[in-house]
């Protein structure tokens, strides 16, 4: 008769150790899982090994928006559209190489600054109810302090690090402003024009390593790229972001020369 509460604790204890173990399957520093591909216009970008990198996101069905630091060389990547976990094979993926890496020609790897680049795709991605474009800003639109916005991303959720996680994740942060965020006691002179901050004083909730390229995204528009920081959810220490707006003008521009320059071969 003693069978079957031993039975029972070593199934409770099974499931408790499941349980554990999914909560460190989690993506973004403090965040959460969305319902399953809601975020539609987020891509991967891998390595040809299948290994995740950064994200990004589909601004058409040719052209996707990712951080300059990204850049792992034309014939090393691989952009994964309509995943959700990247280790479980859904059929709703699309898998496609880049034809063209474009970053910002004033990017500065040692401040960070113009962290920013535009990939063109071999081919279209198709949109359906998995897939779908992210919406821009106007140039120089300005988003401000406190707005909620939501950063999505498949990185870290651990300023420790470990091993990436399979599902996206998402949370939502405070827009702060430069000022605040250019003060001694953050980043000290260190943010440019270029740059936008997002996070709570506390820290505890941020993007992190493996969210770089990732969007930002305030009132339906993406208004931030994932770029860098100091750790991850760092008290005082907000995500530092690629203002968007600022470039809007730079990324129609290089979308239409590169269409420009293919009609006059033609």
């Amino acid at each position: 008769m003693k069978l079957l509460p031993s039975l029972l604790l070593c199934f409770l204890l099974e499931v408790l150790s499941i349980s554990c173990q999914d909560t460190g399957l989690e993506r973004i520093v403090g965040g959460y899982a969305p319902v399953p591909h809601s975020i539609k216009y987020i891509v991967s970008i891998q390595t040809m090994g299948r290994q995740h990198i950064c994200g990004g996101f589909l601004i058409n069905t040719y052209w996707v928006v990712t951080a300059a630091h990204c850049n792992i060389g034309l014939t090393n990547m691989l952009i994964v559209a309509g995943d959700y976990a990247l280790t479980i094979y859904e059929g709703t993926e699309q898998q496609i190489l880049p034809q063209l890496l474009v970053p910002h020609p004033a990017y500065n790897s040692v401040t960070n600054n113009n962290d920013l680049m535009l990939i063109k795709l071999t081919g279209p991605i198709q949109q359906n109810q998995y897939v779908s474009i992210a919406l821009l800003p106007r140039q120089g639109a300005t988003i401000t302090q406190g707005r909620i916005c939501r950063v999505s991303g498949w990185g870290y959720t651990s300023p420790v690090g470990g091993q990436i996680p399979s599902t996206l994740r998402t949370v939502k942060l405070p827009i702060v402003s430069t000022e605040k965020c250019n003060s001694s006691e953050s980043f000290n002179g260190r943010i440019t024009e270029n740059m936008l901050c997002a996070g709570f004083t506390l820290g505890g909730k941020d993007a992190c390593q493996g969210d770089s390229g990732s969007p930002l995204v305030c009132d339906g528009r993406v208004y931030g790229v994932v770029s860098w920081g100091i750790g991850c959810a760092e008290p005082q220490f907000p995500g530092v972001y690629t203002a968007l707006s600022h470039f809007r003008r730079w990324i129609d521009d290089t979308i239409l020369s590169y269409y420009s320059r293919c009609n006059n071969k033609d």
